[in-house]
């Protein structure tokens, strides 16, 4: 008879009825985690005070880890370990001042019967904020219910408020009235724009728009990794691509190549940061590496007859080349090095090539859709994701920080590539270097979107938005405050507050695309219609609903 030997069983203590759990994420990156801890360590002695004044005892769910010098999560095992001893039925915070890997909790999460509150601070620097927006929209898509705050300092009436009612409830909900529905029988379907619409998703639906993905589960985004029914059901099937296989095409591009095609964006313009020592500063070779990517990106691209790219952020190919950041920005736009095949003629001339940058699928939907409509209108059609990184007030403004960690289209930056900067990637991260696109985002209007999931269902939240361009000493500010070598975009989105948008937005991405103030109508109602052919539930935000 077979003998199974299971470890020891864990018994949970039973928490106190004032006492709340509080557990802390953190990032695979040993580096990130040490630096992001002193931070951790002031808004957890904060989050202790505010508690204390209440009446309630923080308890941490596992002890600060002194051989490593900090207090995050760094696996997934780990996640699960501790989340074994917790009492299933306890009040639990979640803590997010930093990056986090969701799926370090959040199966666990799922499973965890008492009351969930996802907190995070707001700032630039630290962002929290993003932590919490990814693991907001994974556990939404995992069919959990959970509570989510946010705060600069922890000591605002919209905290003390929120905070009060989750102890008293166990659940605090926030107005997302700014969202809404648009039925499928809706009569933008019949209008002139709804029928150019129909006509792309219909193209889509017959002849298949396909994502071609070097790896996925990027940076542990959970949601970011879509179901495939979900992806087949609306015509957008995955290739599933392998990024050693990007490496050993990378090794096929010549030197000669390489350097020509960096000349070739030195001569139009764009300025690199050049240094001599390449553990911390960008190298020509550092560069030339990346424009071998992008090469054998775009060839994959048309080997495979693809309808986008994009390359796992970070994980793997960090510690084995270069950046993929310049190889992103560069294949998406229009205005772009001429790659060769292997035969020898251009691939794709004068149009971007969607790149799905950090692999995310709730993105990828978007970017890819929408390339073929603006391409369809004869518009241009590149796009981007951004990291909703942070957000301030300027003369009672309030602007969105969108900083997409190191590269953009050239043609959404001021000045195009002659605008342009390169910096090296900071070397916490990438210990190989490589050069990002740096600059300002131009002014200008845009349609914003983003897709995510629901058992089966894709639900795109789609709106609309403008960048301006700020005053140089206030961008500065900005740059300064989140991370200064990545390209920076300052926005507002039409219709929709900070906290409107932190309290509905199901991701810490979010996908931009340029459209003239004149065209804007026409491709909002036009791209509604589209995702609705396609069997996209819609959710159109903010003041974007006085189109419809």
């Amino acid at each position: 008879m077979l003998q199974v030997v299971l470890p020891k069983q864990l018994n949970p203590q039973k928490s106190d009825d004032k006492e709340i759990i509080m557990i802390t994420s953190g990032d695979l990156r040993e580096a990130a985690n040490t630096t992001c801890w002193p931070t951790q360590l002031k808004f957890e002695h904060k989050l202790q005070e505010c508690l204390q004044k209440r009446g309630y005892k923080l308890t941490r769910a596992f002890p600060v880890n002194s051989e490593v010098g900090h207090g995050f999560l760094r696996t997934q095992r780990e996640g699960c370990d501790h989340f074994a001893n917790i009492d299933p039925d306890a009040p639990l915070i979640v803590l997010l001042t930093a990056w986090q890997y969701s799926h370090y909790v959040a199966p666990c999460l799922v499973h965890h019967r008492g009351p969930i509150l996802l907190l995070a601070n707001f700032e630039g620097t630290w962002p929290g904020l993003v932590g919490m927006l990814c693991l907001a929209g994974t556990l939404t898509s995992l069919g959990k219910n959970y509570s989510r705050l946010w705060s600069e300092n922890f000591d605002d009436d919209f905290f003390n408020s929120s905070l009060d009612t989750w102890l008293k409830y166990g659940s605090v909900q926030h107005n997302t009235q700014y969202l809404h529905d648009i039925s499928p029988v809706h009569p933008v379907m019949a209008t002139s724009a709804g029928e150019i619409g129909r006509q792309v998703g219909n193209y889509i639906l017959q002849h298949k728009a396909i994502l071609g993905l070097f790896d996925t589960f990027c940076m542990g985004m959970i949601n970011g990794v879509f179901p495939q029914k979900s992806l087949i059901d609306i015509g957008m099937p995955l290739e599933s691509l392998s990024q050693s296989a990007l490496l050993v095409e990378m090794n096929k591009v010549p030197k000669s190549l390489r350097q020509a095609c960096l000349k070739w964006y030195e001569d139009q313009g764009m300025k690199f940061q050049f240094g001599t020592d390449p553990q911390t500063e960008l190298t020509r070779e550092q560069v030339e590496e990346q424009c071998a990517m992008m090469i054998a990106m775009a060839r994959f691209y048309k080997r495979y007859g693809l309808s986008a790219i994009g390359v796992q952020y970070q994980q793997g190919l960090k510690d084995s080349c270069a950046a993929s950041d310049f190889a992103e920005g560069a294949i998406g736009s229009t205005q772009r090095f001429p790659i060769p095949d292997d035969n020898g003629d251009i691939i794709a001339p004068g149009k971007p090539i969607a790149c799905i940058n950090e692999v995310d699928m709730g993105t990828a939907i978007p970017q890819t859709m929408l390339w073929y409509l603006l391409t369809s209108l004869n518009l241009p059609a590149e796009t981007t994701l951004h990291d909703v990184r942070w957000g301030s007030e300027y003369n009672g403004v309030f602007y969105w920080d969108f900083e997409i960690s190191g590269a953009v289209p050239f043609e959404h930056i001021k000045g195009g590539i002659a605008g342009a900067t390169g910096y090296r990637q900071p070397a916490m991260f990438f210990p190989y270097g490589g050069s990002t696109i740096a600059g300002q985002g131009k002014a200008g209007r845009f349609i914003w979107s983003r897709a995510h999931y629901e058992g089966l269902d894709v639900i795109m939240h789609i709106g609309t938005g403008h960048a301006v361009e700020l005053p140089e000493a206030e961008f500065e500010r900005r740059r300064k405050a989140t991370n200064y070598e990545w390209p920076l975009m300052n926005a507002v989105l039409d219709g929709v507050s900070r906290n409107d948008f932190m309290a509905g937005h199901q991701s810490n991405h979010i996908t931009i695309a340029y459209v003239d103030e004149d065209k804007i109508a026409e491709v909002l109602q036009a791209f509604v219609a589209q995702c609705l052919t396609q069997k996209i539930k819609v959710k159109v935000a903010g003041d974007a609903f006085r189109f419809f």
